[in-house]
């Protein structure tokens, strides 16, 4: 590819025109990566300027360097925004193929997963070919991809999109984070719809408060960025987009100004049923989605479909067939217990999955959580308050605590606490404390991790999975009965065949 094609839509400020006919092996944004031929974007971050490499990246063979600063060399080219043009010049190196695809963009603090798999699974149930983007890394024809962020680095999302396109699908439902929208990865991608679900308390170590959050958030519904807008109508900060649309909107939610409502709500820890009004359109809904919360998520999902001409029957039977996302209100139930397993990991998140463990069972609530290291150490006392007063027993462990000292994160945590919580900062043992204390039809919920499956601690991700320990926990306590069983069952035999030899 040459220069003059990737800088389609890039808006320059200063470029020696002799480039535009270079010819372009890849894009890099990272000097030490350079190979000869490659364009070098300089991005500024956080820790590093990446204006401070572009000799570097020079010297090591790169052709072109993209960079916001005016500099004495004729290969570098001077652009408004760099991390707008590495955007743009990524979707021009993969041959623009997101716009081959009708793109749906789910944004908010929570439900965000559940949404795009639930619309996946519906969508690939009523026949359509679909990517999938997010949390749980990428997905195209059964075939998953570690991507390491909820939204991909502009170079690995276009890329995604191109092999998407290739293999013949039609629809990518992709998870767009704030981060992504305040950085400007998802420049140049039309979505044909954008869902937004929640905006409550996180990330404010990098937005600072929540104006700033918000306003991240909203930049999916600029004008010209999405067709239609879906937006929750419970959420007050959500609510804010339907009163000064900026696109097309239609609301769901619980509320009856809805566009997309829930009514006749029936709820178990076997799943949902409620009757969905949709514009008007009344369908008797059954899903194993488990909560209030996981309604509003499988509403988001029916109003996507719907909006994109997806049968009501199939809808219907599509969102009667799935399975729980994993890791988001997984329950495990042992005898009388109920294991429940979920990612929350916000004030808002831990509240809603402790509120609904407690509507559907009467018996005592115990919750196991922590929170992640460098990250935002706001919401902690916050999650303490909510954990003591929502659960009967709360026991404190670890996150990922990253590069901070586990009891010192456990410590943040316990300045919210309104009573005495148990501290047991191994995770593992945490859980098996948990399992082999509350045996007595308690609700046990894992919260904070849910289908991770590794534990970050100084830089390193060991293997680990919450799963993992409960099913191994409850797999050794059968074994150790069988083993107990058969030492009884032995010593039965052996005098039962004492007693008949005498008896002979």
């Amino acid at each position: 590819m040459i220069l003059d094609d990737l800088l389609k839509d890039v808006r320059i400020k200063n470029l020696n025109t002799e480039l535009y006919s270079t010819h372009i092996k890849d894009i890099k944004i990272s000097d030490k990566d350079i190979e000869e031929g490659d364009v070098y974007v300089a991005l500024k971050g956080s820790k590093f300027d990446g204006n401070d490499f572009i000799q570097s990246a020079l010297s090591r063979g790169a052709s072109v360097v993209i960079s916001e600063e005016k500099y004495p060399d004729k290969r570098v080219v001077q652009v408004e925004d760099a991390r707008s043009a590495y955007a743009l010049i990524c979707k021009n190196f993969f041959d623009r193929a997101c716009d081959k695809l009708k793109i749906i963009g789910i944004t908010g603090t929570n439900g965000k997963t559940t949404i795009a798999n639930v619309t996946t699974d519906i969508l690939r149930f009523a026949g359509a070919k679909v990517g999938t983007i997010g949390t749980l890394g990428a997905k195209i024809d059964n075939q998953v991809y570690d991507t390491g962020l909820t939204t991909p680095d502009p170079y690995m999302l276009h890329k995604l999109f191109k092999e998407m396109q290739e293999k013949g699908c039609e629809y990518a439902v992709m998870e767009a984070s704030a981060h992504a929208l305040a950085l400007r990865k998802l420049d140049g991608i039309k979505f044909e719809l954008g869902v937004l679900t929640n905006i409550t308390e996180d990330h404010l170590d990098f937005f600072k408060d929540m104006d700033s959050y918000t306003k991240a958030k909203y930049k999916l519904f600029e004008y010209g960025r999405v067709k239609l807008g879906i937006i929750c109508g419970d959420d007050e900060r959500c609510r804010e987009l339907l009163i000064r649309p900026r696109v097309p909107c239609i609301s769901y939610g619980e509320e009856q100004f809805c566009d997309v409502k829930a009514t006749d709500i029936q709820k178990s820890f076997d799943g949902s049923k409620f009757l969905c009004d949709y514009l008007g359109e009344k369908t008797g809904i059954k899903t194993n989605l488990v909560g209030d919360y996981n309604i509003q998520n499988a509403l988001a999902a029916i109003a996507i479909c719907r909006s994109l001409g997806v049968p009501k029957e199939l809808v219907r039977l599509g969102l009667s067939c799935i399975n729980p996302v994993e890791g988001r209100f997984n329950i495990i139930k042992t005898g009388q217990n109920n294991v429940v397993i979920d990612y929350a990991h916000t004030p808002d998140g831990l509240e809603k999955i402790l509120k609904t463990a407690k509507e559907l069972s009467d018996n005592p609530l115990v919750v196991i959580f922590g929170c992640g290291g460098n990250r935002d150490r706001q919401k902690r006392p916050i999650m303490g308050e909510i954990a003591c007063q929502s659960a009967d027993e709360v026991i404190l462990t670890s996150d990922n605590p990253r590069y901070e000292e586990p009891y010192e994160i456990i410590g943040e945590i316990l300045q919210g606490a309104t009573k005495r919580c148990e501290i047991i900062e191994n995770r593992k043992k945490a859980i098996e404390y948990a399992l082999k204390k509350y045996n007595n039809g308690e609700t046990i919920v894992i919260a904070g991790k849910g289908a991770e499956k590794y534990q970050e601690i100084k830089g390193h991700k060991y293997p680990y999975n919450d799963f993992d320990v409960v099913y191994n926990y409850f797999r050794k306590q059968c074994f150790d009965k069988t083993d107990k069983g058969s030492q009884k069952g032995d010593e039965k035999l052996e005098n039962y065949e004492e007693e008949g030899l005498e008896k002979h």
